[in-house]
C-alpha cells in the first residue's frame, strides 16, 4: 500500500506488548469452519471465551438455539442482566464508565482489567444472541488482562488504553487467533501477514482487543440490498446486527456491530470504518459518537479495502472524550497528510467553552429531510432535535448561518462509478497478502457465493460485486480518472468554499450528508443529540475541512456537555424478519446491477 506512519506520542511510559499470539496451523478460532471433503460451511458454539471444537452443529440448530435465548431475553431477563453486568467485575459498576473512569478504578484497585475484561464477555455472551454485535471473541483477551494486571501492579502502564477492552471490525486484521473476514464465509481460515498498523498501535497503547464486530459483509459493498433498511448490518459469519435501542429499527451499516457493541456496553469502546456512512450511521442509529478522520490520518494497512481513495478507520464510543483519546492512538498518518503538523494529544480540545464565537454553518439542503435522507418513516422527526441542537450552540455564543455545500446528487454517481474500479483492482491486492485461501480476485469471491448461495446470499445478491466486475482498468482508464476527479472536486469545493467564508464548522441532521465528507477526504463526526418519543435515536453530523478534527472534537464536547442525551439502551420493539430472498432455488437471480442506496458502506 505504500503507507507511511509515525507512532501515537503517549503521556505513559511504554513497554513490551503483549504476544501476538500467532494461531497454530491447527487452530479453530471462530463460530465457522468447512468440511474439507464436502466444502460444506459447519459451525461451533463458543463456550467460555474460547471455542468448543467437540461441538458441531448445523446453521438451522445455532440459529434455533439463538433465537431461544432471545426470547428468553426479551421475557424479562434484560433487567436481571443489567443487574448482573453491573455487579460482574467486584463491586465496582462498570457499565456507562469512561475510559479515564476505568483507568482511575484500575489505578485506584477498584477494578483489574481481568475483572472488566470478564464483566464485558459476559455481556456479550447474553445479549449477542439478540443483538449479533459480535462475530467472535478473542480466545487470548483474559489471558492478556491478566498480563496486563501484572504489569500494571509492576508499575508499567503501557498507555491510555492500558487493560481497556475494545472491539474492532471485522476487516481489520488482528494477527492471532481470530480471523479477519468482513464477515464473509470466503476467506474464512485466511491467515494475514500481520496486524494492522492500528492493532499495533492499539495494543501498545495498552489495549485489548476483546473481540471482531459483526458488520454488513464486505462493508456492504456486495448487493443494492433490496431489503433495506433491513440487513444492512447482516453477515453470514454473523447473522444480523440488531439496533440495542429499538430491534425493529435499522442498525445502519457497514459499522453495525461496532456502533451497538459500544452502545450496550459490550466493550469500553469500538473501532469501525467507513467509505462512506460506516462509523457516523451506526453511531447516529445507536446514540454514540463516531468519527470519521481525514482521510490519511490513520493507516489503512492492514484493513480490508472497498477503496484507498475514501476508506477509513475510526472510533466509535459513547462519549466525544473517548473518541479523542483514541484517535490519539489511531494517528498514523500517510499521503496527503504527511508533513502536516498534527497533535499529540486530542484531549487538549475539549473545552466546554469551545462554540463561544464559533460560526456554525447549517447545511440548508439537507433539512429537507426528502433531499437526502435515510428514506425511513419517522427519521424526518430527528430535524428537528439537530434544530435544538443548533438553538442549544447559540445559547453556548455560536453564529449560525445557513449555508449549501452543493448538489450531492451531482457527485455521487462518479464516486459510485470510481469506487467500482478502485474495489475491483484493491480487494485483489488485498487478496493476494493472505495465505491459506484460494481466493485471489473478485471473480473468485462471485464463484464462491454461488456456490454457497444458502449461507451467502439468502437475503440479497452480489449485485455490486457483479457489476464492479465489469470495471477492469484501474487507475488508467480515462472514465475512471474522470469520475474521480470530478466527485473529489466538486465535494471539496462545496465544503472548502463554506469554510472559507468564515464558517468554521457544518451541520447537518441524521443519517444524510456522510457522502459530502467521505468522498472529500474530509472530517466528519456525528454526535446523538436526543431520544425520540419512540425511544430511537436521533444523531447529527458536524464536518469541516482538511485535518480540522480539533475543531470538531471541541465543538462536539461543548454540545455534549450542554446537550447531556446519553442513555442506556431498553431494547426496545420487536424484531422484523428478514424476508427470504429466493436466490438460491435452482437458476441464480442476481437481480439487475444499479447504484445501490449510499451511506452505508
Amino acid at each position: 500500500m505504500g503507507v507511511s506512519r509515525t507512532a501515537s506520542v503517549l503521556q505513559f511510559k511504554l513497554t513490551k506488548p503483549e504476544s501476538s499470539g500467532r494461531r497454530s496451523p491447527k487452530s479453530i478460532t471462530s463460530v465457522h469452519s468447512r468440511n474439507s471433503a464436502t466444502g460444506e460451511i459447519i459451525m461451533t458454539t463458543p463456550r467460555s471465551n474460547r471455542l468448543d471444537l467437540d461441538h458441531i452443529i448445523t446453521r438451522r440448530k445455532f440459529l434455533g438455539t439463538t433465537a431461544l435465548s432471545s426470547a428468553a431475553l426479551l421475557s424479562g431477563g434484560i433487567t436481571s442482566l443489567l443487574w448482573q453486568s453491573a455487579s460482574a467485575a467486584g463491586d465496582f459498576d462498570f457499565v456507562e464508565k469512561s475510559i479515564m473512569e476505568l483507568q482511575d478504578a484500575m489505578a485506584s484497585g477498584q477494578l483489574t482489567s481481568r475483572q472488566l475484561t470478564l464483566g464485558y464477555i459476559d455481556r456479550i455472551h447474553s445479549l449477542n444472541p439478540l443483538l449479533h454485535s459480535v462475530i467472535e471473541l478473542n480466545p487470548n483477551a483474559m489471558a492478556i488482562a491478566t498480563q496486563l494486571d501484572v504489569e500494571r501492579r509492576q508499575g508499567h502502564v503501557r498507555g491510555p488504553l492500558h487493560g481497556i477492552p475494545l472491539l474492532v471490525k471485522d476487516n481489520i486484521a488482528t494477527d492471532d487467533q481470530m480471523q479477519t473476514t468482513a464477515g464473509s464465509l470466503a476467506i474464512y481460515g485466511n491467515h494475514v501477514p500481520g496486524d494492522a498498523v492500528i492493532i499495533e498501535q492499539l495494543r501498545a497503547a495498552g489495549a485489548i482487543i476483546l473481540g471482531k464486530s459483526n458488520l454488513g459483509e464486505w462493508a456492504n459493498f456486495r448487493s443494492n440490498i433490496p431489503v433495506y433498511p433491513l440487513a444492512v448490518g447482516w453477515s453470514a459469519r454473523g447473522g444480523d446486527t440488531k439496533n440495542a435501542y429499538d430491534l425493529s429499527y435499522t442498525s445502519w451499516g457497514s459499522s453495525s456491530g461496532s456502533g451497538n457493541g459500544a452502545a450496550a456496553n459490550l466493550c469500553t469502546a469500538a473501532i469501525g470504518t467507513e467509505t462512506d456512512g460506516s462509523i457516523t450511521g451506526p453511531s447516529a442509529v445507536e446514540n454514540i459518537v463516531g468519527l470519521k478522520p481525514t482521510l490519511g490520518l490513520v493507516s489503512q494497512e492492514g484493513i480490508i479495502p472497498i477503496a484507498h481513495e475514501q476508506d477509513t478507520a475510526g472510533p466509535m464510543a459513547r462519549s466525544v472524550t473517548d473518541v479523542a483519546i483514541l484517535l490519539g492512538i489511531l494517528q498514523s498518518p500517510w499521503g496527503e497528510v504527511i508533513g502536516h503538523q498534527l497533535p499529540d494529544d486530542y484531549t487538549q480540545f475539549l473545552d466546554p467553552n469551545a462554540l463561544d464565537g464559533a460560526v456554525i454553518g447549517r447545511d440548508t439542503r439537507f433539512f429537507d429531510y426528502s433531499y437526502y435522507g435515510s428514506g425511513i418513516p419517522g427519521d424526518e422527526l430527528t430535524v428537528a432535535f439537530a434544530e435544538n441542537a443548533l438553538s442549544v450552540m447559540e445559547s453556548l455564543g455560536a453564529t449560525v448561518v445557513d449555508v449549501d455545500t452543493g448538489d450531492v446528487f451531482a457527485y455521487n454517481g462518479d464516486e459510485f462509478t470510481a469506487l467500482l474500479y478502485e474495489f475491483r483492482a484493491q480487494i485483489a491486492d488485498y487478496l493476494a497478502t493472505l495465505t491459506h485461501t484460494n481466493m485471489r480476485t473478485l471473480a473468485d469471491l462471485i464463484a464462491f457465493n454461488d456456490a454457497h448461495c444458502p449461507q451467502e446470499m439468502p437475503y440479497y445478491g452480489q449485485e455490486v460485486f457483479l457489476l464492479a466486475e465489469m470495471f477492469p482498468g484501474y487507475p488508467n482508464d480515462p472514465a475512471y480518472i474522470a469520475a474521480r476527479t470530478h466527485a473529489r472536486t466538486a465535494s471539496r469545493s462545496g465544503i472548502d468554499s463554506v469554510i472559507n467564508s468564515g464558517v468554521d464548522a457544518i451541520v447537518a441532521p441524521h443519517l444524510t450528508n456522510s457522502t459530502g465528507p467521505a468522498v472529500s477526504g474530509y472530517p466528519n463526526l456525528s454526535l446523538p443529540v436526543g431520544i425520540r418519543d419512540s425511544g430511537r435515536p436521533a444523531g447529527m453530523l458536524m464536518y469541516s475541512t482538511f485535518l480540522h478534527e480539533p475543531q470538531l472534537i471541541g465543538f462536539g464536547y461543548a454540545l455534549e456537555q450542554a446537550l447531556n442525551v446519553r442513555q442506556q439502551p431498553q431494547f426496545l420493539g420487536s424484531i422484523i424478519p428478514i424476508p427470504n430472498a429466493d436466490l438460491c432455488d435452482g437458476h441464480q437471480n442476481h437481480g439487475r446491477p444499479h447504484l445501490p442506496h449510499g451511506k452505508i458502506f
